[in-house]
Order: structure tokens, then sequence, then C-alpha cells
């Protein structure tokens, strides 16, 4: 069974900076490519960036230049650091994990993110 897992959410001002985790179960982080979603209330889950297995990395437009996604293969663990936080960072951030080898998603339960003074 693989799980992908989320940590590291919290509240913090404006300006600020947290760095969110997602592990994943398994020995079969290297075949996967990683992602951060987000999601407020009333609004659809929206993509915030992804890693895939060799490294390349891709950012949503809003948090170019901000946030920076990473990944230890050694402790089968995403990261996305985020800086220079904006109130409109606030949401629950989710992990995702697509498997290359059978094509399926994996979800984590979310992380909530409040950016506020």
């Amino acid at each position: 069974q693989v799980q992908v897992v989320e940590s590291g959410g919290g509240l913090v001002q404006p300006g600020g900076s947290l760095r969110l985790s997602c592990a994943a179960s398994g020995s079969i982080f290297s075949d996967m490519m990683m992602k951060w979603y987000r999601q407020t209330p009333g609004k659809e889950r929206e993509f915030v960036a992804l890693i895939d297995s060799r490294g390349i990395t891709k950012y949503a437009d809003s948090v170019k230049g901000r946030f920076t996604i990473s990944r230890d293969s050694a402790k089968n663990t995403m990261y996305l650091q985020m800086n220079s936080l904006k109130p409109e960072d606030t949401a629950v951030y989710y992990c995702n994990g697509y498997l290359y080898r059978n094509g399926s998603d994996y979800w984590g339960q979310g992380t909530q993110v409040t950016v506020s003074s």
C-alpha cells in the first residue's frame, strides 16, 4: 500500500517562511513524480509545483521565485520551501505522488498553512 504523508504546516506572518514535507512509503519513491497542490474553501484544488524523477521542476506562476520544491531519495521525502509568504497562500496543501509504473495517483491528507498577522 502506497502512502504519502504531509507535515510542516502552521501559522506564519506575511513575509515569513515555512517548509512542508511529504514522506512516501515503500521503495517506490524514485519511480514517482511528486506534486504539491493547495485548496481553499469553495475553490478547486490548484497546482502549486512538481518535481519529476529526474529532478525537473515546474511551478505555478503565483509561487515562482518564492517557493522551491525538492526531493531527497535517501529519505523518500519531498519538500516545499515557501518563502515570502502572502495571505493568499493560505490553504490546505496536499501532496500527490504519481507512480509511473501503474499510472496511479496517491494523495496525502493535507496540511493547513495559514498566513496572517
